[in-house]
């Protein structure tokens, strides 16, 4: 009997660190997607602007001048690299909710041992 509660125990926190896993994956993705939406308003901008304008990057506390073609590279690239690591979060996300269904039908599978168990121990 124990040795039941024991492994109960040890699939319980298992679960346990599997769903902490599982909300700090969605909150990075969540971090993500409000970049992503940041440099898309960025992007939009670059397209309200007329030619000759100017575009400054905050760099500290300064704010330095760039060329509109650098800028927009720049941004690009950041939506890129955004849209590849929501890519990874959300296949994460997808394996690490199926390691928590598979550790749920561990655990109900230890909790019915460990009644039976307890059955027969009552019983005997």
């Amino acid at each position: 009997m124990a040795d039941i509660q024991a492994k109960l125990q040890t699939l319980s926190e298992e679960f346990t660190k599997l769903q902490q896993d599982l909300q700090d994956a969605v909150q990075s993705r969540q971090r993500l997607e409000a970049q992503k939406q940041e440099n898309l308003g960025v992007q939009k901008e670059f397209v309200k602007l007329k030619e000759g304008e100017t575009i400054y990057k905050l760099i500290g506390p300064v704010l330095l001048k760039q060329e509109k073609t650098e800028a927009e590279s720049t941004v690009k690239g950041r939506l890129e690299f955004i849209d590849k690591e929501i890519s990874r979060l959300e296949k994460h996300i997808k394996e690490t909710q199926g390691k928590i269904e598979k550790k749920k039908g561990d655990i109900i599978q230890a909790q019915t041992s460990a009644q039976a168990a307890g059955a027969q121990a009552a019983n005997a």
